[in-house]
C-alpha cells in the first residue's frame, strides 16, 4: 500500500511520443478551471477572511458554537461530494455538475445579507457548501482525465496555484472593503455575490462539455480501465484491484451508467482504501483553518482590523508553492511530499505553542503553513491517477476527498469542545501529539511493498 510513488522509472516504450514544446503544459481545460476556481475563490475567501472574527466578535460565539458552525461548514460539503462524484461518472457530464454547484454557491452568497441567526446562517453556509461539494469531484475529473498519468502533479499544482491566486486576493479585497464600507461586512458579502457570478459564467462559456483527453481526442470512459500511461491499474495481481479494472472494461462502448455498487467496489482496492484511511486519520488531527487564524491572532496579539489578512499569507506560500511541490511529487513520490507536508503543519502548532510573541511569529506559521497545503492539497488527488480508472475519476476523488472532510469535520467539533472545556493551549497540544501519532501511522500505512521511494 502506498501513495502512488513514482520513484521507478516507465517501461520501455511506455507513454512515448512526443513531448517537447507544447507537451510539456498542461492542458487548456486545466487553465480554464483554475481561471473559474480563482474567480470563485475571490468570492469565497472573501466570507471565508472575515467569518471567524464576525462570527466569535460581532455575533459572540463560543470557541465551541464556532466550532460546530465551522465544522458543518465543511462535513456538508464533505457528504455532497459522494453524490456529485458518483452523478458526475453516471451521466458522463463533469461540466453539468461542476456548473451547478458553482451556480449552488453563487446564489448562496447575497443570502448571507439575510442570515440575522445561527440557525439562518448555519443553513445558508450549509447550503453553499453543498455547492463546492457537488463540484468538487468533477472538476478534479475533468483535470485529471485531461492529463497524462505522470504530469498529474504538475497539473493539479498549476490549478491549486491559480486557485490560490483567488485565495490571496479574497481576503484583501474583504480587507480594503471593511476598511472603505460603512457596512463593511454586509459589503463583503455583496461584492462576493458578484464574483461567484462571474466564474459561473466563464465556466458556462469556456469549460468544454465534451471531455478531451491527454492526446487532444475525445476522452475514454467506460472502457479505459486504467490510467494514461499506466500499465493497467498498478498492483494487477491483486484480486480486487484486477476486478475493478475488469468492471470498467466490461462496460460496451462506454455507454452504461455506473452503478453506486461498481464505485463502492474501490474501496475494495488495497491501495484505495489505504490512501482513504490515511487522508481520514490524519484530518482527524489536522486543525481548522480558521481556528489557526484565531490561535496566531491571539498568540501575536494582532488587532482585528488585520485580521482578515491572514489568510493571505497562507495563500502567498500557497502559490509560490504549489506547481514545484506538484512537480517534485511526480519525480521523487507522491508518499513523500504528502508527508512531509504533514511534519511541516506539526512545526507550525508547535511555534504556536511554544515560540514567543514576536514579529517574526506570524510571518513563520502562515509560510509553514502555506507549505502544508502546497505539499499535500494538489498532491492528494493526483495521487489516484494510477489507482482509479477513468471511467470512476470522480467517485474515487469523491471518496477520499470525503473521508478526509468528515474527519475534519469531526476535528473542528472536537478541538471547539476542547477550547471551550480546557483552552486553546491544550487543545492545540493535543492535537499537535495526535498529528505525530497519525503520520506515524500513515507512513507506515503508505509505505511501498517493494522498498521503493
Amino acid at each position: 500500500m502506498y501513495l502512488t510513488d513514482r520513484s521507478a522509472p516507465p517501461k520501455a516504450g511506455a507513454d512515448r511520443g512526443p513531448r517537447r514544446g507544447p507537451g510539456r503544459k498542461v492542458a487548456p481545460v486545466v487553465l480554464v478551471l483554475g481561471t473559474v476556481s480563482l474567480i470563485t475563490d475571490i468570492s469565497s475567501e472573501m466570507v471565508t477572511a472575515v467569518l471567524p472574527l464576525y462570527l466569535v466578535t460581532t455575533l459572540g460565539f463560543s470557541p465551541l458554537g464556532f466550532g460546530t458552525l465551522d465544522g458543518v461548514y465543511n462535513g456538508v460539503s464533505a457528504l455532497v461530494q459522494l453524490t456529485g462524484g458518483h452523478l458526475a461518472d453516471r451521466v458522463r457530464n463533469h461540466k453539468l455538475l461542476a456548473g451547478i454547484g458553482y451556480g449552488l454557491s453563487a446564489l448562496c452568497k447575497p443570502l448571507l445579507l439575510l442570515a440575522g441567526s445561527i440557525g439562518t446562517l448555519g443553513a445558508v453556509l450549509a447550503l453553499e457548501r453543498t455547492g463546492k461539494g457537488l463540484r468538487t469531484a468533477p472538476r478534479d475529473a475533468m483535470i485529471s482525465l485531461s492529463t497524462p498519468a505522470a504530469k498529474q502533479g504538475r497539473a493539479f499544482g498549476v490549478h491549486r496555484a491559480m486557485d490560490t491566486t483567488g485565495a490571496m486576493l479574497g481576503p484583501l479585497a474583504a480587507f480594503l472593503i471593511l476598511r472603505a464600507a460603512v457596512d463593511g461586512y454586509d459589503a463583503v458579502f455583496g461584492v462576493s455575490a458578484c464574483v461567484a457570478a462571474l466564474g459561473v459564467l466563464v465556466l458556462v462559456l469556456f469549460v468544454p462539455g465534451r471531455q478531451r483527453g491527454p492526446d487532444g481526442r475525445q476522452a475514454v470512459t467506460a472502457d479505459q480501465s486504467a490510467p494514461t500511461g499506466s500499465a493497467a491499474i498498478p498492483d494487477a495481481g491483486v484480486g480486487t484491484d484486477a476486478g475493478v479494472g475488469r468492471a470498467a472494461a466490461a462496460a460496451p462502448g462506454g455507454r452504461q451508467p455506473v452503478r453506486v455498487r461498481e464505485a463502492l467496489a474501490l474501496l475494495r482496492v488495497p491501495r484505495m482504501r489505504a490512501l482513504a484511511g490515511c487522508a481520514a486519520l490524519l484530518g482527524l488531527t489536522t486543525v481548522s483553518d480558521a481556528f489557526v487564524y484565531l490561535l496566531l491572532q491571539r498568540r501575536a496579539g494582532i488587532g482585528e482590523e488585520w485580521f482578515p489578512l491572514l489568510p493571505l499569507g497562507t495563500a502567498a506560500v500557497f502559490l509560490l508553492l504549489a506547481v514545484p511541490f506538484g512537480a517534485l511529487a511526480d519525480r521523487i513520490g507522491r508518499r513523500t511530499v504528502f508527508l512531509a507536508g504533514h511534519a511541516v503543519l506539526l512545526v507550525a502548532y508547535a511555534l504556536l505553542l511554544w515560540a514567543p510573541a514576536t514579529s517574526a511569529l506570524p510571518v513563520l506559521v502562515l509560510a509553514l503553513h502555506g507549505t502544508f497545503y502546497a505539499a499535500t492539497d494538489g498532491v492528494l488527488p493526483a495521487a489516484l491517477a494510477d489507482i482509479v480508472p477513468s471511467h470512476l475519476r470522480a467517485s474515487g476523488l469523491a471518496i477520499v476527498g470525503t473521508s478526509q472532510a468528515l474527519a475534519r469535520f469531526c476535528c473542528s467539533l472536537a478541538f471547539g469542545a476542547a477550547w471551550t472545556m480546557w483552552g486553546d493551549g491544550p487543545a492545540l497540544a493535543g492535537s499537535a501529539i495526535g498529528l505525530l501519532c497519525c503520520a506515524l501511522v500513515a507512513g507506515m500505512v503508505l509505505r511501498p511493498a517493494d522498498g521503493a521511494r
